[in-house]
């Protein structure tokens, strides 16, 4: 596996509706490109501990955070090139790091008892697996992208997110997309990102029409639609126990 590539920037989000979309789209055409990837689907694997710690940290919105994840293109088989990734954020900015491999050798090294890479990157993985005891697949999260790119300045970047999936089980990036909706019908996840500033022609646009920046984490959300889940699971269950309870005259 070998170095790929390296990011450095700071990300902005919001929350925008299609019409709002359409609107932007139009502005593009004069300031940005489409990306090569252009419309894509992003399937990713979250590894975390057996007790969520990367994601519950991260909830918390602490100064420094960090995650691991496997990342494809599409769906993935397995000679697909994949991304082992480790994104990190601290003080507001996102530095993302990544190795590139076919997907059956990724999946091998990230499962594997022993690690040993020879790239810098890959230690910084090996790393996260002895700080982090248990890590291993949690969750798989995908969502359709359409990626953009500043006329003027090739690192100002524009993403639309829509169709956030996710599920717990059937953890493979060669599984198919599908899973539990994050993102209310019809809303859409515009991830501004930058090395610098945001341009003046988007910050007016998004000043008239009243939209706001928020903070949002799809794999956050993921896990806090599990946490939900898993309560209700729980409450359906005593309410069983109690039914049979009382059915029987043991109350």
């Amino acid at each position: 596996m070998g170095y790929r590539n390296i990011f450095r920037r700071v990300e902005t989000k919001f929350i925008i509706t299609e019409k709002q979309k359409e609107e932007l789209m139009l502005l593009f055409s004069e300031y940005m490109t489409e990306d090569s990837y252009g419309k894509s689907t992003i399937c990713n694997i979250y590894y975390d501990t057996p007790s969520f710690l990367l994601v519950r940290r991260s909830l918390e919105k602490p100064i420094y955070k960090e995650k691991l994840r496997l990342r494809s293109y599409g769906i993935a088989d397995n000679n697909s090139d994949v991304f082992i990734e480790i994104k990190k954020k601290y003080r507001s900015v996102v530095y993302k790091r990544r190795i590139s491999a076919k997907e059956s050798d990724a999946v091998k090294y990230l499962e594997s008892d022993k690690k040993c890479s020879d790239t810098q990157v890959g230690k910084e993985i090996d790393y996260m697996f002895e700080l982090y005891e248990g890590l291993s697949p949690r969750v798989f999260l995908s969502y359709r992208r359409e990626a953009f790119y500043g006329k003027d300045d090739p690192e100002f970047r524009v993403t639309f997110d829509t169709d956030i999936l996710w599920r717990d089980h059937d953890l493979s990036l060669k599984a198919g997309v599908y899973g539990s909706r994050i993102l209310e019908e019809g809303k859409v996840l515009l991830e501004v990102k930058s090395s610098g500033g945001i341009p003046l022609w988007l910050t007016s646009y998004l000043s008239e029409s009243k939209i706001y920046k928020t903070s949002f984490s799809k794999y956050g959300n993921a896990y806090l639609s599990i946490l939900s889940r898993n309560k209700r699971m729980r409450t359906n269950n005593n309410d069983i126990k109690g039914d049979i309870l009382y059915a029987s005259g043991n109350f």
